[in-house]
Protein backbone atom coordinates (compact mmCIF):
# COMPACT_ATOMS: atom_id res chain seq x y z
CA UNK A 1 0.00 0.00 0.00
CA UNK A 2 3.42 1.89 0.07
CA UNK A 3 3.39 2.40 -3.97
CA UNK A 4 4.55 6.22 -4.52
CA UNK A 5 3.69 7.31 -1.43
CA UNK A 6 6.80 9.37 -0.77
CA UNK A 7 6.56 11.52 -4.56
CA UNK A 8 5.01 14.29 -5.96
CA UNK A 9 5.53 16.61 -8.65
CA UNK A 10 9.03 15.31 -9.87
CA UNK A 11 10.33 17.15 -12.67
CA UNK A 12 12.21 14.47 -14.02
CA UNK A 13 14.91 15.45 -16.95
CA UNK A 14 13.66 14.42 -20.56
CA UNK A 15 17.16 13.36 -21.18
CA UNK A 16 16.89 10.82 -18.37
CA UNK A 17 13.04 9.79 -19.56
CA UNK A 18 12.58 7.10 -22.16
CA UNK A 19 9.99 7.47 -24.65
CA UNK A 20 6.66 7.12 -23.63
CA UNK A 21 3.78 7.72 -25.84
CA UNK A 22 0.61 9.22 -24.17
CA UNK A 23 -1.55 5.99 -23.26
CA UNK A 24 -4.91 6.13 -24.82
CA UNK A 25 -8.62 4.34 -23.93
CA UNK A 26 -8.60 2.44 -27.15
CA UNK A 27 -4.53 1.53 -27.27
CA UNK A 28 -3.56 -0.43 -24.34
CA UNK A 29 0.19 0.30 -23.39
CA UNK A 30 3.11 -1.59 -23.34
CA UNK A 31 5.34 -2.27 -20.36
CA UNK A 32 5.81 0.75 -17.85
CA UNK A 33 9.40 1.66 -18.35
CA UNK A 34 11.32 2.01 -15.41
CA UNK A 35 11.21 5.30 -13.21
CA UNK A 36 13.73 7.73 -13.87
CA UNK A 37 15.71 9.24 -11.18
CA UNK A 38 14.40 12.70 -9.87
CA UNK A 39 16.03 16.09 -11.09
CA UNK A 40 16.09 18.51 -8.79
CA UNK A 41 12.95 20.31 -7.47
CA UNK A 42 11.10 23.75 -8.02
CA UNK A 43 11.68 26.21 -5.58
CA UNK A 44 8.97 26.18 -2.71
CA UNK A 45 8.05 22.49 -3.22
CA UNK A 46 8.68 20.27 -0.51
CA UNK A 47 8.51 16.38 -1.52
CA UNK A 48 7.94 13.83 0.77
CA UNK A 49 10.43 11.68 0.11
CA UNK A 50 12.94 14.00 1.57
CA UNK A 51 11.43 13.24 4.86
CA UNK A 52 13.53 10.05 6.91
CA UNK A 53 11.52 7.45 8.23
CA UNK A 54 11.46 8.11 11.95
CA UNK A 55 10.45 5.90 14.50
CA UNK A 56 7.61 6.12 17.08
CA UNK A 57 7.48 8.93 19.36
CA UNK A 58 10.44 10.91 17.13
CA UNK A 59 9.87 14.49 15.16
CA UNK A 60 12.08 16.05 12.75
CA UNK A 61 14.13 18.67 14.64
CA UNK A 62 13.45 21.51 12.64
CA UNK A 63 9.39 21.31 12.57
CA UNK A 64 8.76 22.42 16.39
CA UNK A 65 6.19 19.69 16.49
CA UNK A 66 5.14 18.59 20.14
CA UNK A 67 5.81 15.02 21.08
CA UNK A 68 2.89 12.90 19.91
CA UNK A 69 1.73 12.28 23.20
CA UNK A 70 0.81 15.42 23.75
CA UNK A 71 -0.59 16.47 20.49
CA UNK A 72 -4.43 16.59 20.07
CA UNK A 73 -5.48 15.19 16.26
CA UNK A 74 -8.88 16.44 16.99
CA UNK A 75 -10.01 19.92 17.53
CA UNK A 76 -11.69 20.62 21.06
CA UNK A 77 -13.55 23.55 19.55
CA UNK A 78 -16.67 24.05 16.91
CA UNK A 79 -16.80 26.61 13.51
CA UNK A 80 -20.13 26.82 13.80
CA UNK A 81 -23.54 26.65 16.19
CA UNK A 82 -22.83 23.44 17.92
CA UNK A 83 -26.42 23.89 19.44
CA UNK A 84 -27.98 23.69 15.13
CA UNK A 85 -30.03 20.84 14.34
CA UNK A 86 -28.74 19.46 10.98
CA UNK A 87 -32.33 17.68 10.85
CA UNK A 88 -34.80 20.18 11.72
CA UNK A 89 -35.91 20.22 8.15
CA UNK A 90 -35.25 23.55 7.61
CA UNK A 91 -31.73 24.94 5.81
CA UNK A 92 -28.97 22.54 4.49
CA UNK A 93 -28.20 19.16 5.82
CA UNK A 94 -25.01 17.83 7.98
CA UNK A 95 -21.80 18.81 5.84
CA UNK A 96 -19.05 16.13 5.57
CA UNK A 97 -15.65 16.05 3.76
CA UNK A 98 -13.68 13.46 2.34
CA UNK A 99 -9.57 13.52 2.63
CA UNK A 100 -8.01 11.84 -0.25
CA UNK A 101 -8.34 8.37 -2.12
CA UNK A 102 -5.99 7.78 -4.30
CA UNK A 103 -7.84 5.07 -6.13
CA UNK A 104 -8.81 2.99 -2.56
CA UNK A 105 -12.22 2.70 -4.05
CA UNK A 106 -13.10 -0.82 -1.81
CA UNK A 107 -11.83 1.33 1.48
CA UNK A 108 -14.16 4.26 0.21
CA UNK A 109 -17.14 2.86 0.10
CA UNK A 110 -16.72 1.24 3.77
CA UNK A 111 -15.57 5.01 5.16
CA UNK A 112 -19.09 6.42 3.60
CA UNK A 113 -21.17 3.54 4.64
CA UNK A 114 -19.71 4.00 8.35
CA UNK A 115 -20.87 7.07 8.39
CA UNK A 116 -23.99 6.58 6.69
CA UNK A 117 -23.88 8.56 3.35
CA UNK A 118 -24.17 5.28 1.27
CA UNK A 119 -26.24 1.71 1.57
CA UNK A 120 -24.92 -0.88 1.22
CA UNK A 121 -25.63 -1.25 -2.47
CA UNK A 122 -23.53 1.85 -3.06
CA UNK A 123 -26.06 4.85 -3.07
CA UNK A 124 -26.66 7.69 -1.63
CA UNK A 125 -28.52 7.19 1.77
CA UNK A 126 -27.75 10.50 3.11
CA UNK A 127 -31.09 13.01 2.46
CA UNK A 128 -29.60 16.61 2.19
CA UNK A 129 -26.56 15.81 3.66
CA UNK A 130 -23.81 17.75 1.98
CA UNK A 131 -20.86 15.79 0.72
CA UNK A 132 -17.37 17.38 -0.10
CA UNK A 133 -14.59 15.14 -2.25
CA UNK A 134 -11.03 17.35 -1.30
CA UNK A 135 -9.49 15.90 -4.61
CA UNK A 136 -6.65 13.54 -5.17
CA UNK A 137 -9.10 10.29 -6.68
CA UNK A 138 -6.53 8.55 -8.69
CA UNK A 139 -3.00 7.15 -8.91
CA UNK A 140 -1.42 4.99 -6.45
CA UNK A 141 -4.11 2.73 -5.56
CA UNK A 142 -5.77 0.36 -7.46
CA UNK A 143 -9.09 1.53 -8.50
CA UNK A 144 -9.25 5.45 -9.36
CA UNK A 145 -11.99 5.84 -12.08
CA UNK A 146 -13.73 3.27 -9.58
CA UNK A 147 -13.79 6.03 -7.20
CA UNK A 148 -14.71 9.08 -9.88
CA UNK A 149 -17.57 7.20 -11.57
CA UNK A 150 -18.71 6.82 -7.73
CA UNK A 151 -17.92 10.39 -6.78
CA UNK A 152 -20.05 11.62 -10.39
CA UNK A 153 -22.77 8.82 -9.26
CA UNK A 154 -23.44 9.97 -5.88
CA UNK A 155 -23.34 14.06 -7.14
CA UNK A 156 -26.50 12.92 -8.91
CA UNK A 157 -28.27 10.82 -6.13
CA UNK A 158 -27.45 14.01 -3.73
CA UNK A 159 -28.81 16.12 -5.96
CA UNK A 160 -32.11 14.13 -6.58
CA UNK A 161 -32.53 13.72 -2.52
CA UNK A 162 -31.88 17.52 -1.42
CA UNK A 163 -28.34 17.19 -0.44
CA UNK A 164 -25.30 17.55 -2.50
CA UNK A 165 -22.06 15.66 -3.45
CA UNK A 166 -19.06 17.76 -4.64
CA UNK A 167 -15.47 17.89 -5.43
CA UNK A 168 -12.01 19.82 -5.40
CA UNK A 169 -9.44 19.72 -8.16
CA UNK A 170 -6.50 17.86 -6.35
CA UNK A 171 -2.88 17.88 -8.16
CA UNK A 172 -3.49 14.75 -8.98
CA UNK A 173 -6.46 15.29 -10.96
CA UNK A 174 -4.11 17.83 -12.55
CA UNK A 175 -1.99 15.47 -13.25
CA UNK A 176 -4.00 12.91 -15.13
CA UNK A 177 -5.22 15.23 -17.31
CA UNK A 178 -1.86 16.44 -18.24
CA UNK A 179 -0.64 12.75 -19.03
CA UNK A 180 -3.80 12.29 -21.06
CA UNK A 181 -3.81 15.43 -23.08
CA UNK A 182 -0.12 16.14 -23.11
CA UNK A 183 2.04 12.51 -23.08
CA UNK A 184 5.51 13.20 -23.19
CA UNK A 185 5.89 16.43 -24.39
CA UNK A 186 8.66 18.74 -22.64
CA UNK A 187 7.40 21.08 -20.23
CA UNK A 188 9.18 23.76 -18.45
CA UNK A 189 9.20 23.13 -14.87
CA UNK A 190 11.31 24.93 -12.30
CA UNK A 191 14.69 22.21 -12.17
CA UNK A 192 14.73 21.97 -16.18
CA UNK A 193 12.50 19.81 -18.43
CA UNK A 194 9.65 17.52 -17.90
CA UNK A 195 7.08 15.79 -18.83
CA UNK A 196 3.58 14.83 -17.35
CA UNK A 197 4.12 11.65 -18.70
CA UNK A 198 7.07 11.20 -16.78
CA UNK A 199 5.43 13.03 -13.68
CA UNK A 200 2.66 10.62 -14.14
CA UNK A 201 4.56 7.49 -13.73
CA UNK A 202 6.97 8.35 -10.99
CA UNK A 203 4.02 9.40 -9.03
CA UNK A 204 1.76 5.84 -8.91
CA UNK A 205 -0.16 6.44 -12.30
CA UNK A 206 -1.85 3.25 -12.96
CA UNK A 207 -2.34 1.80 -16.33
CA UNK A 208 -5.78 0.64 -15.55
CA UNK A 209 -6.89 3.85 -14.96
CA UNK A 210 -4.86 5.62 -18.23
CA UNK A 211 -6.95 2.86 -20.19
CA UNK A 212 -10.69 3.10 -18.78
CA UNK A 213 -10.19 6.97 -18.66
CA UNK A 214 -12.48 8.39 -21.20
CA UNK A 215 -13.97 11.92 -22.31
CA UNK A 216 -16.55 12.51 -19.57
CA UNK A 217 -14.02 11.80 -17.13
CA UNK A 218 -11.76 14.45 -18.38
CA UNK A 219 -14.57 16.57 -18.92
CA UNK A 220 -15.96 16.28 -15.56
CA UNK A 221 -12.45 16.37 -13.87
CA UNK A 222 -11.57 19.44 -16.02
CA UNK A 223 -14.59 21.43 -14.37
CA UNK A 224 -14.05 20.87 -10.36
CA UNK A 225 -13.45 23.77 -8.85
CA UNK A 226 -9.84 24.88 -6.25
CA UNK A 227 -11.89 26.39 -3.60
CA UNK A 228 -14.94 26.21 -1.81
CA UNK A 229 -16.56 28.10 1.62
CA UNK A 230 -18.94 25.83 3.40
CA UNK A 231 -20.65 26.58 7.06
CA UNK A 232 -16.83 29.05 7.90
CA UNK A 233 -14.80 26.10 6.29
CA UNK A 234 -12.28 27.08 3.82
CA UNK A 235 -11.66 23.93 1.37
CA UNK A 236 -9.23 23.14 -0.55
CA UNK A 237 -6.89 20.42 -1.60
CA UNK A 238 -3.38 22.08 -1.03
CA UNK A 239 -1.78 23.14 1.88
CA UNK A 240 0.03 25.98 0.13
CA UNK A 241 -0.56 29.66 -0.06
CA UNK A 242 -0.29 29.79 -4.16
CA UNK A 243 -3.77 30.04 -4.17
CA UNK A 244 -3.46 33.69 -3.83
CA UNK A 245 -1.41 33.81 -7.65
CA UNK A 246 -4.65 33.12 -9.35
CA UNK A 247 -7.39 35.39 -8.02
CA UNK A 248 -8.76 37.15 -5.10
CA UNK A 249 -11.51 35.90 -4.37
CA UNK A 250 -12.84 32.23 -4.17
CA UNK A 251 -14.88 32.64 -7.63
CA UNK A 252 -11.67 34.26 -9.00
CA UNK A 253 -9.11 31.41 -8.52
CA UNK A 254 -12.18 28.79 -9.28
CA UNK A 255 -12.37 30.72 -12.82
CA UNK A 256 -8.90 31.42 -13.66
CA UNK A 257 -8.13 27.15 -13.02
CA UNK A 258 -10.75 26.44 -14.92
CA UNK A 259 -9.52 28.85 -17.89
CA UNK A 260 -6.19 27.68 -17.94
CA UNK A 261 -7.30 23.60 -18.29
CA UNK A 262 -9.48 25.11 -21.02
CA UNK A 263 -6.68 26.56 -22.98
CA UNK A 264 -4.86 23.61 -23.00
CA UNK A 265 -1.41 25.20 -23.10
CA UNK A 266 0.91 22.71 -21.61
CA UNK A 267 3.34 24.72 -19.82
CA UNK A 268 0.70 26.83 -18.57
CA UNK A 269 -1.03 23.69 -17.16
CA UNK A 270 2.11 22.24 -15.88
CA UNK A 271 2.78 25.64 -13.53
CA UNK A 272 -0.57 24.71 -12.62
CA UNK A 273 0.00 21.93 -11.38
CA UNK A 274 3.49 22.39 -9.93
CA UNK A 275 1.91 25.31 -7.45
CA UNK A 276 -0.96 22.85 -6.17
CA UNK A 277 1.64 20.28 -5.16
CA UNK A 278 3.17 23.11 -2.81
CA UNK A 279 2.76 21.99 0.75
CA UNK A 280 3.28 22.46 4.74
CA UNK A 281 3.05 26.11 4.37
CA UNK A 282 1.04 26.21 8.17
CA UNK A 283 3.24 23.31 9.48
CA UNK A 284 5.37 25.89 11.33
CA UNK A 285 4.61 26.39 14.75
CA UNK A 286 5.26 30.52 13.82
CA UNK A 287 4.95 31.07 10.46
CA UNK A 288 2.32 28.47 9.81
CA UNK A 289 -0.78 30.29 11.47
CA UNK A 290 0.14 33.68 9.86
CA UNK A 291 -0.11 31.73 6.21
CA UNK A 292 -3.28 30.62 7.32
CA UNK A 293 -4.67 34.02 8.95
CA UNK A 294 -3.74 35.01 5.10
CA UNK A 295 -5.31 32.72 2.93
CA UNK A 296 -8.66 33.00 5.20
CA UNK A 297 -8.14 36.97 5.27
CA UNK A 298 -8.21 36.58 1.09
CA UNK A 299 -11.04 33.63 0.88
CA UNK A 300 -13.40 33.40 3.92
CA UNK A 301 -14.07 31.42 6.35
CA UNK A 302 -12.51 30.63 9.86
CA UNK A 303 -10.85 27.38 9.40
CA UNK A 304 -8.75 25.90 6.55
CA UNK A 305 -9.94 21.95 5.69
CA UNK A 306 -6.88 20.63 3.21
CA UNK A 307 -6.01 16.93 2.31
CA UNK A 308 -2.67 16.61 0.45
CA UNK A 309 -0.02 16.34 2.84
CA UNK A 310 -0.71 12.95 4.59
CA UNK A 311 -1.14 13.40 8.38
CA UNK A 312 2.08 10.95 9.61
CA UNK A 313 4.13 13.02 7.35
CA UNK A 314 2.81 16.84 8.49
CA UNK A 315 3.50 15.51 11.97
CA UNK A 316 7.37 14.12 10.72
CA UNK A 317 6.38 10.85 11.29
CA UNK A 318 5.87 8.01 8.55
CA UNK A 319 5.86 4.25 8.40
CA UNK A 320 8.40 1.65 6.79
CA UNK A 321 8.39 1.59 3.49
CA UNK A 322 7.20 -2.13 3.04
CA UNK A 323 4.54 -1.34 4.66
CA UNK A 324 5.00 -3.60 7.63
CA UNK A 325 3.92 -2.25 10.79
CA UNK A 326 6.44 -0.58 12.95
CA UNK A 327 5.03 0.89 15.64
CA UNK A 328 4.24 4.56 14.03
CA UNK A 329 1.21 6.35 15.44
CA UNK A 330 -2.04 5.25 13.90
CA UNK A 331 -4.36 8.16 12.40
CA UNK A 332 -7.51 7.69 13.91
CA UNK A 333 -8.75 11.62 12.89
CA UNK A 334 -8.00 14.68 11.59
CA UNK A 335 -5.33 16.95 12.23
CA UNK A 336 -6.32 19.95 13.71
CA UNK A 337 -3.15 22.68 14.14
CA UNK A 338 -2.05 26.42 13.07
CA UNK A 339 -3.77 27.44 16.55
CA UNK A 340 -6.60 25.59 15.14
CA UNK A 341 -6.44 27.31 12.05
CA UNK A 342 -6.01 24.46 9.85
CA UNK A 343 -7.43 20.69 9.44
CA UNK A 344 -5.66 18.59 7.94
CA UNK A 345 -7.75 15.25 6.15
CA UNK A 346 -5.01 13.12 4.19
CA UNK A 347 -5.23 10.01 6.51
CA UNK A 348 -2.49 8.60 4.71
CA UNK A 349 -4.27 5.65 3.16
CA UNK A 350 -1.61 4.81 0.39
CA UNK A 351 1.10 4.73 3.18
CA UNK A 352 -1.40 1.76 5.08
CA UNK A 353 -3.15 5.03 7.03
CA UNK A 354 -6.68 5.43 7.24
CA UNK A 355 -9.29 7.02 4.68
CA UNK A 356 -10.94 9.83 6.53
CA UNK A 357 -14.46 10.77 6.19
CA UNK A 358 -15.26 13.45 8.64
CA UNK A 359 -18.08 15.57 9.48
CA UNK A 360 -17.72 19.04 10.06
CA UNK A 361 -17.69 21.06 12.28
CA UNK A 362 -15.03 18.95 14.56
CA UNK A 363 -16.23 19.22 18.14
CA UNK A 364 -15.01 17.78 22.01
Amino acid sequence: MTQGAGLEATAGTTAAVPHVPAYGASTPPGPVPPAPAPAPMPDGYTPTEKLPVLGPGHTIADTQLVPPQDRPTIALTSVTDPEADPDDGEGPGPLFVVGDVHGYHDELREALAAQGLIDDKGSWAAGNARLWFLGDFTDRGPDGIGVIDLVMQLSAEAAAAGGYCKALMGNHELLLIGAKRFGDTPVHSGAGTASFQAAWLLNGGQRTDMERLEDHHLQWMSRLDAMAEEDGHLLVHSDTTAYLEYGDSIEAVNDTVTETLQRSDADECWDLFRKFTKRFAFRDEDAGPTAARELLGAYGGERIVHGHSPIPYLLGEVGSEDGEDDGTPAVEGPHVYADNLAVAMDGGITMAGKLLVVQLPLGA
